[in-house]
């Protein structure tokens, strides 16, 4: 068939989806990282040796990537994925090392906040503000969360306009007052 030599081989990847009390495994046949970070949401490819080890022997389900019907779980990742994919925006904000976002949110007695957060390439939290209707801002970094799952996916189209400067929301840290975590 022409043009299959420029086709990469497939390999498995272990992906997690994590929803922050626990998370859905799997192992995906694909040909890259991006390739399956851009056909599943709210996925990331595990590559610590000592995890990879760990699920070795688990009996994951393996899927792969091209597959006409997904499993449980994975299916729904994939719809939301196939939703964004075209949309403008889909993507840009993937593959950096550190994205800073302003999020609407509520704070935990259910008032609205804006949420200002600095996010690796997984989605999770370095470190966040929160900012009242009043002004009043707090932040709050991994040492004060009990769980940190990811919080965005930066592939998702809606958030290439929620990005904000490094300025900002270095500004916003800055004028916080440290959350009183109590952990």
């Amino acid at each position: 068939m022409a043009g299959t030599e420029d086709i990469a081989p497939k390999r498995t990847f272990l992906v997690l989806h994590d929803y922050g009390m626990g998370g859905m495994w799997w192992w995906v046949r694909a040909r890259s990282t991006r390739e399956v970070r851009e056909t599943f949401a709210w996925v990331e490819v595990i590559t610590d040796p000592e995890t990879l080890a760990r699920f070795k022997d688990e009996g994951l389900e393996e899927v792969d990537i091209d597959a006409s019907r997904m499993p449980p779980g994975l299916d729904d990742l994939y719809a939301e994925r196939a939703a964004q994919r075209g949309r403008a925006g889909f993507g840009v904000l993937a593959d950096r090392d550190v994205v800073h976002l302003s999020l609407r949110g509520e704070d935990e007695d259910g008032e609205p906040v804006d949420q200002l957060v600095e996010v690796g390439p997984d989605g999770r939290r370095f470190r966040q503000v929160e900012v009242a209707e009043d002004g009043t801002a707090v932040r709050s970094s991994p040492d004060d969360w009990l769980f940190n799952p990811p919080v965005v996916d930066l592939f998702d189209p809606a958030l290439a306009d929620r990005e904000i400067s490094r300025g900002d929301f270095e500004a916003q840290w800055a004028r916080a007052r440290q959350e009183d975590s109590g952990l």
